[in-house]
């Protein structure tokens, strides 16, 4: 059996969906189902039980078993940037995480979980070192302290733990996230309302459009979650980005490339996130790589239009 927290998410439905793909279905989905929303996520999902995050963390504070379990892969946490409330937060990202790592590691059982390139702040560099990070928000911090407990025990691990630190995903299932999903999706949206996409005017030396992230299709993320499934002897925290930072610009163009039809239109770049807005990522790939990952990642132009054909398949 495979257990996938978060599993009514974004990332952690996809990771689901491939998993059955491979002919599994022996699947226990952990969520909260608060936003009865996200269920449809789950609909064309073959799983085994699904148990609310909260009766599932007390199993696993009772250090109850749930059968032979392949991996656990933890997607779930409070993933807005926006949230202040640090006892929420720290509850859901760290502690959680602490608990599972703990469960996991006494039974020899691979915990494959989400970080978070938000641990670098500002950047510029984007490489899997403490010298490079600095959350600037609290969900950042809470990946960030993980991130480092983990390291505290990397000497002494019983089986396989991988970080994974996720730069700017899009993909499908992701509409629940409201403000917090990906760019193309609110482009592709925007560009259906009105006839057009808006764009932050420049900021930080930027020109209108052009400040830059790594974009990644979440296709890429699951399959970097199955190949290290597949090779339990490797271990640490790893960027999961396409090493190559693209515009904003670059996301709009691809969108109304898709549609055939669409303009740009440049708004004033908000006050309240100067001085909290990532306007260049680029993910070092290199660790990656060097543990023996080879396949390429999607660039904006082949993702984008992937991702627009399964919004429009779905209306």
């Amino acid at each position: 059996m495979y257990i996938v927290t978060g599993g009514a998410g974004f990332i952690g439905s996809n990771m689901i969906k491939a998993l059955n793909e491979r002919g599994i279905s022996d699947i226990l989905v952990v969520d909260d189902l608060k936003d009865g929303t996200k269920f449809v996520n789950l609909a064309d999902c073959d799983i085994f039980d699904y148990l609310d995050r909260h009766e599932f963390l007390r199993r696993v504070v009772e250090g109850r078993d749930f059968g032979r379990v392949e991996a656990v892969i933890h997607e779930g946490a409070c993933s807005s940037t926006t949230e202040w409330d640090g006892e929420f937060v720290m509850r859901n990202n760290f502690e959680y995480s602490k608990l599972l790592l703990l469960w996991c590691q006494a039974r020899g059982t691979p915990l494959i979980y989400a970080s978070s390139a938000s641990v670098y702040g500002m950047g510029p560099v984007f490489t899997e070192g403490r010298e490079h990070e600095r959350p600037l928000n609290l969900y950042a911090y809470s990946k960030f302290l993980f991130d480092q407990y983990l390291r505290r025990f990397q000497h002494a691990l019983t089986s396989q733990v991988c970080g994974l630190r996720y730069f700017n995903v899009y993909g499908p299932r992701e509409q629940h996230k409201g403000s917090m999903a990906s760019v193309a999706y609110h482009f592709h949206r925007q560009l259906l309302k009105d006839g057009r996409v808006r764009l932050f005017a420049g900021t930080d030396g930027y020109a209108d459009g052009e400040q830059l992230r790594d974009f990644v299709h979440v296709d890429d993320t699951i399959a970097v979650k199955l190949w290290l499934l597949e090779h339990p002897g490797v271990s640490g925290i790893f960027n999961v980005g396409t090493g190559r930072a693209q515009s904003f610009n670059d996301v709009a163009r691809a969108v109304i490339g898709y549609h055939g039809h669409g303009e740009i239109e440049y708004i004033p770049f908000p006050e309240h996130l100067r001085g909290r807005y990532q306007s260049y990522t680029q993910a070092d790939i290199g660790r990656l790589r060097q543990v023996g990952y080879e396949r390429e990642f999607m660039t904006v132009e082949q993702g984008v239009p992937r991702y627009l054909d399964w919004l429009q398949q779905r209306g």
